[in-house]
């Protein structure tokens, strides 16, 4: 029975899949923070906390290769490169060892922050929301099929071709498997749902004119421009 609604539903929002023209549709965002040792000591902190998540709405995906406008309401907008999770299998109270048994691929992410509104969020103890979940924030490459643990390769990232960040998948606090495990403690996963699994350190401004690439060794790059 087909469903009548009042308004038109809006599009799935879905990410490109190397090599192939079939899509992978996008039900939630879940984001790490703080994952990398040395970017927790270049934001201020130096603990080993239990992992803590963020959300972005689906659509703030953008895929590789678009021109996206320079965000509102910000004078400090900030660049973090991280390994994305593709969940193809959903669950709850998911074992680490089989955590990786329910990631269908992973690709590259580019989280942007509004760094100034997260700023006034944490001084005053509101949420991130505005300052991570607005239009755009969420560049994203073409998913790769999970063909091995993800456990090391290079990450980085480079503004107008200068090097900025540059890391290893080791030197996540809690490796891919551990943070699956662990969100699935919190909320039941479901295929589509994607893990922005946290940033090495070297983040940094960028503005209007700005070009960003970005990679992780076998599963491939995003570039994304500011307009």
């Amino acid at each position: 029975m087909q469903t009548d609604y009042i308004i038109a539903p809006p599009p799935q929002a879905s990410a490109a899949i190397a090599g192939s023209d079939s899509r992978f549709p996008i039900r939630r965002i879940f984001c790490v923070g703080r994952n990398y040792l040395e970017h927790i000591r270049e934001m201020g902190n130096d603990e080993r906390d239990p992992p803590f998540y963020f959300t972005k709405p689906a659509d703030a995906v953008v895929p590789s290769a678009a021109t996206i406008p320079y965000p509102p309401a910000t004078q400090d907008l900030h660049h973090e490169v991280e390994l994305v999770l593709a969940i193809g299998t959903g669950g709850a109270n998911i074992a680490e060892a089989d955590a990786l048994s329910h990631v269908w691929g992973a690709g590259v992410g580019i989280d942007l922050t509004r760094r100034d509104l997260q700023a006034q969020a944490k001084k005053a103890g509101r949420p991130w929301d505005m300052a991570k979940g607005f239009d755009n924030s969420a560049p994203l490459g073409p998913l790769h099929p999970l063909a091995a643990p993800v456990e090391s390769g290079r990450i980085w990232l480079k503004v107008g071709g200068e090097a900025r960040q540059n890391g290893d998948l080791s030197e996540m606090i809690w490796s891919a498997a551990e943070c699956v495990a662990h969100l699935s403690t919190l909320v039941t996963l479901a295929p589509g749902d994607l893990i922005m699994t946290g940033t090495p350190a070297g983040v940094g401004p960028i503005g209007p004119g700005d070009s960003l690439s970005a990679g992780i060794d076998g599963y491939g790059e995003v570039s994304v421009t500011l307009s």
